[in-house]
């Protein structure tokens, strides 16, 4: 049986939300989004057309409510394949309206030999033929429309200024909520596998949250009193990570097998959070000093069109036409997705993203120790802001009350949550639901 360990407390939160916006002196228009389905629309920006020929079939889906990992079951159902026959550029929002490129392998077959597929939540657009599997990254970004509710069609001018000064100084490259999981702790599993502390991870994944007791809270309070019978059938079906790691425990595995049997990709989301989560510290402390679109001595700056990397001297900081670059969007800072293979900074740089990430309890000589057993954890250099294009906003009113709807682009990776957070503004923790914004009164 086990027993539950509650001495594992939140060394670092997730800092999705920021301790300052970039656009302070704007007032918030407060309100709420993907209220409904069709409130949050996605389409994927492809970075190449299908060729028309190959093994591999392209279609372009519209899915409703739908996460993109549940798209990937139902098509390899449909086509009669592995999972891992289908390939996807991204993973896109349940709570929306998507579109996006998937591609499935099916060597010899042609699209006609399928049947149609029939499914209230999935359309497809197009379909054609490409010679190579699609994978993560393979788009040029994403193409936004969100409806925000509860706000007036005339906060449509504060948002107009908001995503103004976005596409003149940049959007902060924050990572957004989604990554740290529906219990906000997708970066402290990922921090207890830094530690080796596989028994902590298990905990954080299958235990009760302080900050989210009425989550499976009757699955959780099963796990936390050692009756893991009850605790696998108690949890949702649909949380396929937590019923497997439960699976295994009940047949007597230890926690640390039982984790791995979650799967590499799974793994590999929980040491990308913990690694999100000090990106973030890192642009807040940028965001503070006023010095997210400038280069400082020391930075390492990386190209926009590549996400190539130099490192920044007083011969770089010197040029005429680094300046030029900055204002064009060619090359920004960057921040650290710590890893054993990272490039580094240098002077007071390095210093205060090796801060960071001992404020989250761990070194780079202990990245550096950590056996991956195969999970992608080699680090990586992110712009710390990223450009928004194709803006548009609109206050209106439809059959679901009014709203202000905000378009845009950004590139892939980026965060249209970020985006709305800096429009938004929402209210800080702590605040009840249900309560006027505490900038804005009741009747304003």
């Amino acid at each position: 049986m086990t027993e539950f360990a509650d001495d594992h407390p939140r060394a670092i939160d997730s800092r999705s939300d920021p301790s300052r916006y970039l656009t302070d002196e704007q007032p918030p228009i407060g309100g709420r989004i993907k209220q409904r389905p069709e409130d949050f629309l996605v389409e994927e920006i492809a970075a190449y057309e299908p060729c028309g020929e190959g093994e591999h079939i392209y279609l372009f889906i519209e899915k409703r409510s739908l996460s993109t990992l549940e798209l990937v079951e139902l098509l390899a159902r449909h086509f009669q394949v592995s999972p891992r026959a289908i390939g996807y550029a991204g993973l896109k929002d349940k709570a929306a309206v998507t579109r996006q490129v998937v591609s499935v392998h099916v060597p010899g077959k042609r699209i006609e030999d399928f049947p149609e597929i029939r499914n209230d939540r999935i359309g497809v657009l197009w379909a054609d033929y490409h010679r190579n599997k699609l994978r993560i990254g393979h788009l040029k970004g994403n193409r936004f429309s969100i409806r925000v509710r509860g706000v007036r069609p005339t906060d449509a001018m504060i948002a107009h200024r908001v995503l103004n000064t976005l596409q003149r100084v940049g959007v902060p490259n924050r990572f957004g909520e989604q990554r740290f999981g529906f219990l906000e702790n997708n970066h402290l599993i990922g921090r207890a596998l830094l530690l080796n502390d596989t028994r902590g991870a298990v905990d954080l994944l299958l235990g009760p949250d302080p900050l989210h007791p009425n989550d499976q809270h009757e699955s959780r309070a099963a796990y936390a009193r050692g009756d893991l019978r009850d605790a696998y059938e108690l949890m949702p079906r649909s949380l396929r990570t937590e019923r497997q790691v439960l699976a295994k425990l009940l047949d007597g595995t230890d926690p640390a097998r039982a984790l791995r049997a979650a799967g590499k990709t799974v793994l590999g989301y929980y040491l990308t959070a913990f690694q999100s989560a000090v990106f973030n510290h890192v642009l807040d402390d940028r965001l503070k000093d006023g010095t997210l679109g400038e280069l400082l001595p020391g930075d390492v700056a990386q190209k926009h069109d590549n996400l190539a990397c130099f490192d920044v001297d007083a011969a770089v900081l010197a040029a005429p036409e680094t300046a030029q670059r900055l204002a064009a969007f060619d090359i920004s800072p960057s921040g650290p997705m710590w890893g054993p293979q990272m490039k580094r900074a240098a002077g007071d740089v390095d210093e205060r993203e090796r801060d960071a990430l001992a404020r989250a309890g761990l070194s780079p000589e202990a990245l550096s120790a950590f056996d991956a057993g195969g999970v992608a954890f080699e680090g990586a250099r992110r712009p710390l802001r990223v450009p928004i294009t194709h803006t548009d906003v609109e206050g209106g009113v439809d059959d679901f009350g009014p709203f202000v709807r905000c378009a845009f682009e950004l590139p892939r990776g980026a965060f249209a949550t970020v985006v709305m957070r800096e429009i938004m503004k929402p209210r800080p923790q702590g605040v009840p639901a249900g309560t006027a914004h505490p900038d804005r009164s009741p009747s304003s």
